[in-house]
């Protein structure tokens, strides 16, 4: 190919291979989904037992895929997308995008402890949900609202979220330490609604395709018992 031939070509050669470097990194550990871990269950945990319906509010990247992973769970009552960490003025995603309200997307779970238990809640998220390792971002989301973090209710959870991390941390299961911050839950403030119930609703949507739809698929095979089929929804349009 002469020179001539090169400045003629150029602009679609140089598409192509913006297109050849998209598809890298959407299929490469870093930038794609991540693969699922198989984790050891917490040491420290409530048992399972009847009872009044209790809550978890949890963030670790997107709230898309951690809404749509903890929706097919089973015991799982309802799961809200939104924002903790910041004040309630703040609570607005455009606003939150900035990564400086103190924020981060979160989802608040409403589950059974009869059927499922803190500690298993917690255990899904970093097999499958999230990679607990990395410092403000997860995949290709960075910023300090897409941090890893559980708020806890009561003194219960945050027992069993830093025994846990501490468990996870002396066998040596990820090849880095975990992140993840463990801070007392001061609010939550649910997103607005059509971020409600995403995943469920828009499955091709290209992010969602491939982020989240595979962080489902994960959770689907590596927790069958705790698996369910249909996702419980907030019932946002």
């Amino acid at each position: 190919m002469n020179l001539s031939s090169i400045r003629r070509y150029a602009p679609a050669l140089a598409v192509l291979a913006l297109g050849v470097t998209a598809l890298f990194l959407w299929q490469s550990p870093l930038y794609g989904a991540e693969s699922a871990v198989i984790l050891p269950p917490p040491a420290l945990d409530n048992p399972k037992a009847p009872g009044p319906p209790q809550t978890a509010v949890i963030s670790g990247g997107c709230f898309w895929g951690v809404q749509g992973v903890f929706q097919h769970v089973k015991g799982v009552l309802k799961v809200v997308a939104g924002y903790s960490g910041g004040d309630r003025s703040t609570a607005q995603y455009e606003t939150v995008s900035n990564g400086d309200t103190g924020h981060a997307e979160s989802v608040k779970i409403t589950f059974d402890p009869a059927q499922v238990s803190y500690g298993q809640l917690l255990q899904i998220a970093f097999s499958v949900v999230e990679d607990p390792t990395q410092v403000n971002r997860q995949g290709p989301d960075s910023g300090t609202q897409y941090r890893s973090e559980i708020f806890y209710a009561d003194e219960t959870q945050k027992h069993i979220a830093e025994a846990y991390i501490a468990q996870l941390n002396q066998a040596k299961v990820f090849a880095r330490p975990i992140a993840t911050r463990v801070d007392a839950l001061k609010g939550f403030y649910p997103a607005e609604a059509y971020h409600q119930d995403y995943l469920v609703h828009n499955p091709h949507q290209p992010y969602i395709a491939a982020f989240d739809i595979p962080k489902v698929e994960n959770f689907k095979q590596t927790f069958p018992s705790l698996y369910r089929g249909d996702p419980v929804l907030t019932g946002t349009p």
